[in-house]
């Protein structure tokens, strides 16, 4: 008699419990009732993101499909500044629905939130300037004394140096608008970055900046947009992602930024 009225007793509980859970509106509910998205983004990553610090705009790869992002879900979008180092911060105390901007897949991230269909495999490898062509093609010829490593702080790229470089000097430089400049000037030798930066910093700095080998980083990384953990959010975003890769928006914007 016992062990009926205890069963029945934690039936009702688990039904109230997917009861409350079934009414409980979803992140996406309240993106969509509130009407706006607030996208999460450091500004400083071209092609991903770059913020006028003048007009205090954005642009970018990832703030145009921000954009298109929020017109599917009929909202508007909000930019909500943040920067690398605190970007975990940021997110946990939830100032924004999406980090988009060039994001990195990591477990640390995982563990916090969701991430969306990766959106793009590539993975750190090196630039450095052409004149430099074939001196640091490896790890082990750049982990040198006297070979100056450059690195943004707080991210993936000061990771990946302090993991792998022992020997070699490792600058932090804080603006990741014009870290590129200090290797064109010769006042740091290379960068291990994302193999997608070093073909657009290439572009930009032509015949002076050069990609070493882009196709063949030194490991694999992806880039998706992060998000707060909820399922509905994810869904809509993994088909949106899937119709743009498909209709050809996706891809037009990509050669917008890219080619």
């Amino acid at each position: 008699m016992f062990r009926a009225l205890a069963g029945l007793v934690l039936a009702l509980l688990l039904s109230s419990a997917h009861a409350q859970e079934a009414q409980a509106p979803s992140r996406l509910d309240e993106i969509v009732k509130r009407g706006t998205l607030r996208v999460g983004m450091t500004g400083d990553y071209l092609p991903f993101t770059s913020l006028d610090r003048e007009t205090r705009t954005f642009r970018g790869f990832d703030v145009d499909m921000a954009q298109a992002l929020g017109k599917a879900l009929g909202v508007k979008v909000e930019f909500v500044p943040t920067a690398w180092p605190q970007m975990m911060k940021d997110f946990e105390a939830d100032s924004f629905d999406i980090a988009m901007g060039g994001v990195s897949i990591t477990f640390d991230r995982q563990k916090k939130g969701l991430f969306s269909t990766p959106i793009m495999r590539e993975g750190k490898t090196p630039i450095a300037r052409c004149a430099d062509n074939g001196k640091y093609d490896t790890i082990a010829e750049i982990d040198k004394p006297g070979t100056r490593v450059i690195v943004n702080p707080g991210g993936t790229n000061e990771r990946f140096a302090r993991a792998n470089v022992k020997s070699a000097d490792i600058r932090v430089f804080n603006d990741n608008t014009k870290i590129f400049d200090e290797i064109a000037k010769g006042d740091a030798d290379l960068m291990m970055t994302d193999s997608s930066e070093t073909r657009y910093q290439q572009k930009l700095h032509p015949g002076v900046l050069c990609a070493v080998h882009p196709d063949t980083p030194f490991d694999f990384a992806e880039k998706a947009y992060w998000m707060q953990r909820d399922v509905a959010l994810k869904a809509f975003v993994d088909q949106w992602l899937h119709i743009a890769m498909e209709d050809g928006s996706y891809k037009k914007i990509y050669a917008a930024w890219f080619e």
